[in-house]
Protein backbone atom coordinates (compact mmCIF):
# COMPACT_ATOMS: atom_id res chain seq x y z
CA UNK A 1 0.00 0.00 0.00
CA UNK A 2 2.41 2.10 1.19
CA UNK A 3 3.99 2.92 -2.64
CA UNK A 4 0.40 3.08 -4.14
CA UNK A 5 -0.01 5.97 -1.39
CA UNK A 6 3.03 7.91 -2.34
CA UNK A 7 2.53 7.79 -6.20
CA UNK A 8 -0.77 9.22 -5.10
CA UNK A 9 0.15 12.02 -3.20
CA UNK A 10 2.76 12.55 -5.54
CA UNK A 11 0.28 13.03 -8.68
CA UNK A 12 -2.48 15.16 -5.81
CA UNK A 13 0.75 17.66 -4.96
CA UNK A 14 1.51 18.23 -8.97
CA UNK A 15 -2.44 18.85 -9.01
CA UNK A 16 -3.15 21.56 -7.11
CA UNK A 17 -0.06 23.69 -8.26
CA UNK A 18 -0.15 23.15 -11.68
CA UNK A 19 -2.05 26.34 -12.14
CA UNK A 20 0.19 27.81 -11.02
CA UNK A 21 2.37 30.57 -12.97
CA UNK A 22 6.11 29.52 -12.72
CA UNK A 23 8.75 32.36 -13.76
CA UNK A 24 11.46 30.07 -11.93
CA UNK A 25 11.42 26.67 -12.94
CA UNK A 26 13.12 23.29 -10.80
CA UNK A 27 15.14 21.75 -12.72
CA UNK A 28 15.18 17.83 -12.06
CA UNK A 29 18.08 15.72 -13.65
CA UNK A 30 18.00 11.88 -13.71
CA UNK A 31 20.78 10.05 -13.49
CA UNK A 32 19.85 6.39 -15.46
CA UNK A 33 20.40 3.76 -17.05
CA UNK A 34 18.70 1.35 -18.50
CA UNK A 35 21.01 -1.37 -17.18
CA UNK A 36 19.70 -0.63 -14.15
CA UNK A 37 16.98 -2.91 -12.63
CA UNK A 38 15.92 -0.04 -9.82
CA UNK A 39 15.73 2.59 -12.37
CA UNK A 40 12.29 1.89 -14.29
CA UNK A 41 9.95 3.32 -10.98
CA UNK A 42 12.14 6.29 -11.66
CA UNK A 43 12.45 6.65 -15.25
CA UNK A 44 8.24 6.55 -14.81
CA UNK A 45 8.09 9.41 -12.47
CA UNK A 46 10.00 11.51 -14.78
CA UNK A 47 7.24 11.09 -17.44
CA UNK A 48 5.12 12.48 -14.77
CA UNK A 49 7.44 15.66 -13.51
CA UNK A 50 7.96 16.06 -17.51
CA UNK A 51 3.75 16.97 -17.68
CA UNK A 52 4.21 20.72 -15.43
CA UNK A 53 5.52 24.00 -16.91
CA UNK A 54 6.96 24.57 -13.37
CA UNK A 55 9.25 21.60 -13.94
CA UNK A 56 12.32 20.87 -16.33
CA UNK A 57 12.76 17.59 -16.09
CA UNK A 58 16.07 15.54 -17.70
CA UNK A 59 17.10 12.53 -17.77
CA UNK A 60 20.36 11.71 -18.61
CA UNK A 61 21.63 8.08 -18.98
CA UNK A 62 24.99 7.01 -17.96
CA UNK A 63 27.41 4.09 -19.08
CA UNK A 64 28.84 2.52 -15.74
CA UNK A 65 26.01 -0.05 -15.84
CA UNK A 66 26.62 -0.90 -19.65
CA UNK A 67 29.37 -3.84 -18.43
CA UNK A 68 26.23 -6.32 -17.20
CA UNK A 69 25.19 -7.46 -20.78
CA UNK A 70 22.91 -4.50 -22.25
CA UNK A 71 24.54 -1.48 -23.23
CA UNK A 72 22.43 2.13 -22.76
CA UNK A 73 21.53 3.45 -26.17
CA UNK A 74 20.71 7.00 -24.72
CA UNK A 75 24.38 6.63 -22.19
CA UNK A 76 26.93 9.06 -23.01
CA UNK A 77 30.31 9.19 -20.89
CA UNK A 78 29.65 13.23 -20.48
CA UNK A 79 26.85 12.53 -18.51
CA UNK A 80 28.54 10.02 -16.38
CA UNK A 81 31.25 12.62 -15.37
CA UNK A 82 28.54 15.41 -15.24
CA UNK A 83 27.49 12.82 -12.37
CA UNK A 84 30.85 12.33 -10.92
CA UNK A 85 31.66 16.35 -10.68
CA UNK A 86 28.28 16.70 -8.50
CA UNK A 87 29.13 13.72 -5.90
CA UNK A 88 32.82 15.56 -5.89
CA UNK A 89 30.81 18.81 -5.35
CA UNK A 90 29.14 17.39 -2.43
CA UNK A 91 31.90 15.51 -1.17
CA UNK A 92 30.34 12.03 -1.89
CA UNK A 93 32.54 9.05 -2.69
CA UNK A 94 29.90 7.35 -4.93
CA UNK A 95 27.51 8.03 -7.51
CA UNK A 96 24.44 5.42 -8.30
CA UNK A 97 21.22 5.59 -10.22
CA UNK A 98 18.38 6.52 -9.58
CA UNK A 99 19.58 9.65 -8.68
CA UNK A 100 18.11 12.86 -9.05
CA UNK A 101 19.23 16.25 -8.55
CA UNK A 102 17.14 19.37 -8.29
CA UNK A 103 18.43 22.50 -9.27
CA UNK A 104 21.80 21.65 -8.79
CA UNK A 105 21.68 21.33 -5.10
CA UNK A 106 19.27 18.28 -3.54
CA UNK A 107 20.46 14.65 -4.55
CA UNK A 108 17.74 11.88 -3.83
CA UNK A 109 17.05 8.50 -4.81
CA UNK A 110 14.93 8.81 -7.80
CA UNK A 111 12.58 6.26 -7.01
CA UNK A 112 11.68 8.07 -3.96
CA UNK A 113 8.56 9.86 -4.94
CA UNK A 114 7.77 11.74 -1.19
CA UNK A 115 11.39 12.79 -1.14
CA UNK A 116 11.38 14.08 -4.35
CA UNK A 117 8.01 15.87 -3.89
CA UNK A 118 9.29 17.82 -0.61
CA UNK A 119 12.33 18.77 -2.47
CA UNK A 120 10.23 20.28 -5.37
CA UNK A 121 8.04 22.00 -3.36
CA UNK A 122 11.01 23.53 -1.42
CA UNK A 123 12.88 24.49 -4.13
CA UNK A 124 9.66 25.63 -6.21
CA UNK A 125 8.76 28.10 -2.95
CA UNK A 126 12.29 29.46 -3.03
CA UNK A 127 12.82 29.97 -7.05
CA UNK A 128 15.90 30.97 -8.39
CA UNK A 129 17.30 34.41 -8.53
CA UNK A 130 18.15 34.95 -12.75
CA UNK A 131 15.52 35.22 -14.76
CA UNK A 132 15.90 33.89 -18.17
CA UNK A 133 14.07 34.33 -21.72
CA UNK A 134 13.94 32.60 -24.69
CA UNK A 135 13.04 33.27 -28.39
CA UNK A 136 13.11 31.16 -31.44
CA UNK A 137 14.01 32.54 -34.67
CA UNK A 138 13.97 30.01 -37.03
CA UNK A 139 17.00 27.93 -36.31
CA UNK A 140 18.18 30.36 -33.58
CA UNK A 141 17.35 30.70 -30.33
CA UNK A 142 18.09 34.20 -28.13
CA UNK A 143 18.61 33.83 -24.79
CA UNK A 144 19.04 36.78 -22.29
CA UNK A 145 19.35 37.60 -19.04
CA UNK A 146 19.08 40.77 -16.36
CA UNK A 147 22.62 41.77 -14.71
CA UNK A 148 22.59 41.96 -10.85
CA UNK A 149 23.61 38.83 -9.51
CA UNK A 150 27.43 38.81 -9.37
CA UNK A 151 29.08 35.45 -9.71
CA UNK A 152 30.79 33.01 -11.90
CA UNK A 153 28.51 31.03 -13.91
CA UNK A 154 28.17 29.09 -17.16
CA UNK A 155 25.32 29.16 -19.45
CA UNK A 156 24.54 25.90 -20.74
CA UNK A 157 21.91 24.80 -24.08
CA UNK A 158 20.50 21.75 -23.84
CA UNK A 159 19.02 19.54 -26.19
CA UNK A 160 15.93 16.42 -25.79
CA UNK A 161 14.30 13.81 -27.18
CA UNK A 162 10.39 14.01 -25.39
CA UNK A 163 9.65 10.03 -25.25
CA UNK A 164 11.24 6.91 -27.15
CA UNK A 165 10.30 3.10 -26.35
CA UNK A 166 12.86 0.87 -25.80
CA UNK A 167 13.30 -3.08 -25.69
CA UNK A 168 15.61 -4.24 -23.82
CA UNK A 169 17.60 -7.50 -24.51
CA UNK A 170 19.77 -8.31 -22.12
CA UNK A 171 21.16 -7.59 -18.56
CA UNK A 172 19.44 -6.62 -15.56
CA UNK A 173 15.86 -5.80 -17.35
CA UNK A 174 16.03 -8.22 -20.14
CA UNK A 175 12.73 -8.44 -21.72
CA UNK A 176 11.31 -5.25 -20.41
CA UNK A 177 9.46 -2.41 -22.98
CA UNK A 178 10.65 0.84 -21.19
CA UNK A 179 9.23 4.31 -21.90
CA UNK A 180 11.60 6.95 -21.14
CA UNK A 181 10.68 10.63 -21.31
CA UNK A 182 13.06 14.17 -21.81
CA UNK A 183 16.29 11.89 -22.97
CA UNK A 184 19.15 14.52 -23.12
CA UNK A 185 20.76 14.25 -26.49
CA UNK A 186 23.16 17.48 -26.44
CA UNK A 187 24.60 19.07 -23.42
CA UNK A 188 26.86 22.41 -24.49
CA UNK A 189 28.35 24.97 -22.70
CA UNK A 190 27.74 28.52 -24.27
CA UNK A 191 29.37 30.94 -21.70
CA UNK A 192 30.42 31.69 -19.10
CA UNK A 193 29.16 34.57 -17.67
CA UNK A 194 29.88 37.14 -14.75
CA UNK A 195 26.36 38.15 -14.20
CA UNK A 196 27.56 42.12 -13.70
CA UNK A 197 26.28 43.05 -17.79
CA UNK A 198 23.33 41.75 -19.53
CA UNK A 199 23.13 38.33 -20.86
CA UNK A 200 22.65 38.06 -24.67
CA UNK A 201 23.34 35.24 -26.34
CA UNK A 202 22.48 33.47 -29.97
CA UNK A 203 22.82 30.02 -30.48
CA UNK A 204 22.05 27.08 -32.77
CA UNK A 205 18.61 25.35 -32.43
CA UNK A 206 18.13 23.11 -35.47
CA UNK A 207 15.71 21.19 -35.48
CA UNK A 208 12.10 20.37 -33.57
CA UNK A 209 14.22 18.87 -29.88
CA UNK A 210 13.15 20.99 -27.52
CA UNK A 211 14.90 24.14 -26.32
CA UNK A 212 16.86 24.66 -22.48
CA UNK A 213 19.09 26.70 -20.65
CA UNK A 214 20.46 26.20 -17.80
CA UNK A 215 22.33 28.94 -15.44
CA UNK A 216 24.70 27.14 -12.99
CA UNK A 217 27.33 27.69 -10.82
CA UNK A 218 30.46 26.97 -12.11
CA UNK A 219 32.26 23.61 -10.25
CA UNK A 220 28.90 21.81 -10.33
CA UNK A 221 27.54 24.28 -8.03
CA UNK A 222 23.21 25.59 -7.71
CA UNK A 223 21.39 26.11 -11.13
CA UNK A 224 20.33 30.02 -10.46
CA UNK A 225 18.34 30.46 -13.70
CA UNK A 226 16.27 28.05 -16.52
CA UNK A 227 14.11 28.38 -19.09
CA UNK A 228 12.23 25.79 -21.99
CA UNK A 229 11.30 26.20 -25.11
CA UNK A 230 9.02 22.82 -25.67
Amino acid sequence: MRPIFAALAFAGFFMTTEAVAQDAPVVIELYTSQGCSSCPPADAMLHDLAKYDDVIALALHVDYWDYIGWADIFADPAYTARQHAYARAARATTVYTPQMVINGQDRVVGSRPMQVMDLVQAHRAKGTPIAVSLARNGNRVRITAAPGHRGDYVVQLVRYTPEETVLIGRGENAGREVSYANIVNSWTVLSRWDGTTALALDADASGSDPVVVIIQQIRSGPIVGAAQLR
